[in-house]
């Protein structure tokens, strides 16, 4: 399996991405698809994609939205891929093979120091870009992937507060675990990117002007519309929870699992669990 070496400013990520939970994420692959789409279509609709466009997809994991890059493009369009995950890069090389598509290919690389040419219409990401070391670094050197003119558009999300689909997790979990001070607002991970106005300083620090930001805000099928039992367990594994107790122990899992399935029950419905998420579509462009 191809797989970068942990070096540079995001070795981190890196080893975290390969060693601890790329190979769970491809586990998951359908039901973390089935609960973030929407997202990553309202910010794909935000780009406006056209037919012949070259497309750089950062942070594309398991592929699903270089899947659908690469049909909105068409045939004579052309989307890259790139994620520092070995093991989710596998995947999404198997459901590009499967789908027939020549006009999707994959890089194992890290998008902040790998060399692009300047040739991408769009530059893309789903809740891609909020793990950079130095963001307005790797944001120059996305600059310097897009032709003049280019633009970039990415999903983020928003405060953990406005994303009840994994505070009230992380609430009921927390219970059971020794206090912790919480990370740095702008450090890396799923919320670094949630202020709008630092989001904005650094892409236009980068380099971009015409900075926008949109809120997309959707009710999500948390753990893709599973049973009440197994979205339990897709929480217990993933996201902000399951970093939480990677450490716990059984008996600590177990009381904490039964106390985010008592968080969970009032939102199932019968086809599964709907809960609030907010999230930012961010647009900006390479000035011409």
């Amino acid at each position: 399996m191809e797989r970068i070496a942990a070096e540079g400013p995001n070795a981190q990520q890196i080893e975290y991405w390969n060693e601890t939970s790329g190979a769970k994420w491809v586990a998951m692959e359908d039901v973390i698809d089935a609960q973030i789409e929407p997202l990553g279509t309202a910010a794909m609709d935000r780009a406006d994609v056209r037919a012949g466009e070259r497309v750089l997809d950062v942070g594309c994991g398991c592929g699903q939205t270089s899947l659908q890059l690469a049909e909105r493009v068409g045939k004579a369009g052309a989307v890259v891929g790139v994620d520092i995950s070995g093991p989710m890069l596998e995947r999404a090389r198997e459901r590009a093979r499967a789908a027939g598509l020549s006009n999707l290919s994959f890089l194992n690389r890290d998008a902040q120091t790998a060399g692009f040419d300047a040739d991408f219409d769009l530059v893309f990401s789903r809740f891609g870009v909020m793990f950079f070391a130095e963001p307005e670094v790797a944001f120059h050197n996305l600059l310097s992937a897009l032709k003049p003119g280019g633009r970039l558009t990415c999903a983020t999300w928003q405060a953990l507060p406005k994303n009840p689909w994994m505070m009230i997790p992380i609430g009921a979990a927390a219970k059971h675990l020794p206090p912790s001070d919480p990370p740095a607002p702008d450090a890396p991970g799923p919320f670094a990117f949630a202020d709008a106005e630092r989001v904005e300083g650094i892409l236009r620090a980068a380099g971009f002007d015409d900075v926008h930001h949109e809120s997309v805000e959707r009710e999500l099928l948390v753990g893709g519309g599973g049973t009440l039992d197994a979205t339990v367990d897709f929480v217990l594994q993933l996201g902000p929870v399951g970093a939480a107790l990677r450490e716990a122990g059984d008996a600590v899992r177990q009381a904490a699992a039964a106390d985010v399935r008592t968080a969970l029950e009032p939102y199932h419905d019968g086809a599964g669990v709907r809960m609030p998420a907010a999230s930012w579509a961010v647009s900006a462009r390479r000035p011409a």
